[in-house]
């Protein structure tokens, strides 16, 4: 006797179908609890709008009811199938059957993976980080982990293909991509994930201690990729999520070509300035491997100077704090002066950069980077001849970064012909620096150790508060509080000057220019 098809559902909008409503309420609890005491109801219409697949997943689940309860279940279909007895409430054989079919993940091919990755994208809730999707991911990392992923090109290795379990068809595929390495043959099969699985993928593969080198040319190469045509806001995401993987990753496995590129990338989308910063420090780190032309980064919008000597600045700063790596930090810092050198060769002739700024960048790295400080005289020199209004300390200050005893005898003769800053006058101005650092070092360490007794002293008497009498003490407080007030703000000024006094009278003679003497107070 022919079912009757007395129940029409409609898709998510794609496809009606005409089934029995009995025997999808046998398998599906959700389709029984629905129905209810309707089951005897002559026809009803149900409409979903978000069923998992869409018509093809119900087609699959309807094949299954009217099967009794069996149907093939595949790699290609499996992550779906779970997604459909999650959905529609189904246990039983469908769940028996789908995990006999997970039994055998570690035998599926690579493109059978790639398949049920995609289904786990596509078809799981952003937030849900479900069993099959750590097993299908953790199988993709440990097949890109073995060593048999670095030559999968070698046809004559049987050995390895029949104990991973890869399949003729599978190898036939990766014979095919003959212009990739084999290194980065599964570049472009993974470039679908979103930057949640891309995430999982590569601290799947940090754990692995995968080569790193080739995880940063993935992720440069995802970063590309998923740029091209996205929206700004995707963009936006794209590069923070990129970036903070980076970070994860051994800073000598990192390109300083990629990173420039992609810091040019996050100028544009004006990316916070946390990723911006863990961006900085790894350029920093690779700062030997840069040539001139990545250092010549346009100045941020509204700044008058060639270059953006702020970055350098903060580059160096990285460079500095971080260990040798592969290379000796002698070696580094050699190779870095160099870079540096060339740099302030660019910006010496702008008339827009401040003393200030270019005292910080020829001071940046250590006298001892350089082995002759000939061309950083050449620096000093051009920016002298550009900039004819310093004043006479504002040369000292720059000239402080030279040692004359690394000058060349043709580059002393000339400096001494040009009226340059003599040694013993750089000398002496460094000397005076030195003691006023002393003593404004000395000035904060009186007002710390003074606000620190003043601390311990309000502790004290709040602590020894009589409470009973406290009231009354209060009213009486609130009534001086103009009078005291007043002379609390006296005797504030008289210290001030007091201290100013006993300051001024310890600097050097040339130190009372207040245009170098920095502020002690607000």
């Amino acid at each position: 006797m022919a079912m009757c098809c007395d129940l029409q559902v409609d898709v998510n909008g794609e496809e009606v179908f005409m089934v029995n409503k009995e025997t999808l309420a046998s398998f599906s609890c959700r389709f029984s609890k629905l129905f209810g005491k309707l089951m005897g109801s002559a026809s009803l219409k149900v409409i979903f709008h978000d069923f998992p697949g869409g018509a093809e997943g119900f087609e699959l689940m309807t094949r299954f009811c009217y099967n009794n309860g069996r149907t093939e279940i595949t790699p290609s279909n499996l992550v779906l199938v779970y997604c459909i007895a999650d959905f529609m409430e189904m246990d039983g054989d469908i769940l028996l059957q789908a995990q006999n079919t997970l039994r055998g993940i570690s035998s599926w091919t690579w493109s059978e993976l790639l398949v049920a990755l995609k289904q786990c994208q596509d078809l799981l809730p952003p937030s849900n980080t479900s069993l099959i999707l750590r097993i299908v991911m953790d199988c993709i990392i440990e097949k890109l982990s073995c060593p048999f992923a670095t030559t999968l090109y070698d046809t004559s290795s049987t050995e390895n293909v029949s104990s991973f379990q890869f399949s003729s068809r599978t190898m036939t595929i990766y014979n095919l991509k003959t212009n990739c390495s084999m290194k980065t043959w599964w570049f472009e099969d993974l470039m679908f994930l979103n930057t949640k699985l891309v995430e999982m993928v590569i601290r799947g593969l940090i754990s692995k201690e995968i080569e790193q080198s080739t995880v940063f040319n993935f992720l440069l190469c995802y970063h590309q990729s998923k740029w091209s045509g996205a929206k700004p806001e995707e963009k936006y995401k794209i590069t923070e999520v990129v970036i903070g993987l980076l970070s994860l990753l051994d800073k000598s496995s990192l390109s300083v070509k990629g990173l420039f590129n992609l810091y040019q990338a996050a100028l544009n989308m004006k990316v916070s300035k946390k990723y911006k910063n863990k961006l900085e420090i790894m350029i920093g780190s690779q700062l030997h491997q840069a040539t001139i032309d990545y250092l010549l980064v346009p100045p941020p919008r509204g700044k008058k100077y060639a270059y953006d000597v702020n970055l350098i600045l903060r580059l160096g700063k990285s460079f500095l704090l971080q260990d040798g790596g592969h290379l000796s930090q002698e070696s580094r810092l050699t190779k870095v002066a160099e870079l540096m050198d060339l740099y302030l060769a660019e910006v010496a002739p702008d008339f827009h950069l401040r003393p200030s700024k270019f005292a910080a960048l020829v001071k940046m790295l250590p006298e001892s980077a350089r082995e002759s400080h000939d061309r950083l005289y050449e620096a000093i020199a051009v920016y002298f001849k550009c900039h004819t209004g310093l004043y006479e300390q504002e040369q000292l200050n720059i000239c402080c970064a030279l040692n004359y005893k690394k000058l060349s005898a043709r580059h002393l003769k000339q400096a001494y012909r040009t009226k340059f800053p003599s040694r013993r006058a750089v000398g002496a101005f460094k000397r005076q620096q030195s003691n006023l650092r002393s003593l404004l070092q000395e000035v904060c360490y009186m007002r710390t150790k003074d606000k620190k007794e003043e601390i311990e002293s309000i502790l004290h008497d709040t602590y020894s508060i009589d409470l009973p009498t406290e009231a009354q003490k209060l009213r009486e407080d609130s009534q001086s509080m103009p009078s005291k007030t007043l002379e609390l703000r006296k005797a504030f000024e008289t210290a001030h000057i007091q201290v100013t006094n006993g300051i001024k009278s310890r600097l050097p003679f040339w130190a009372n220019n207040t245009r170098y003497l920095p502020k002690l107070f607000p």
